[in-house]
């Protein structure tokens, strides 16, 4: 089992089903909607912040075991 990791959220295409994840000083981490924890829907949003496990794939690294522990930073409206 590898050692988990935290990183945020680059993009997340939700009707597509994958994104990456950003991690400090490293590469991006290709994520799929199937690598989220959690029942129904799943889907990320851009800037949530993640705690998840590597794995190496033919075309790089891909995230496992993704679970979301903090929310996207709030952006602010024109007013």
């Amino acid at each position: 089992m590898s050692e988990r990791q935290s990183g945020s959220v680059k993009w997340f295409d939700s009707s597509k089903g994958f994104g990456f994840i950003q991690r400090e000083g490293q590469d991006d981490v290709f994520v799929h909607y199937s690598a989220i924890r959690g029942d129904g829907f799943r889907s990320l949003e851009e800037g949530q912040q993640v705690e998840f496990e590597t794995v190496a794939s033919p075309k790089g690294l891909q995230a496992r075991d993704v679970v979301v522990i903090g929310t996207a930073p709030e952006t602010e409206t024109p007013q």
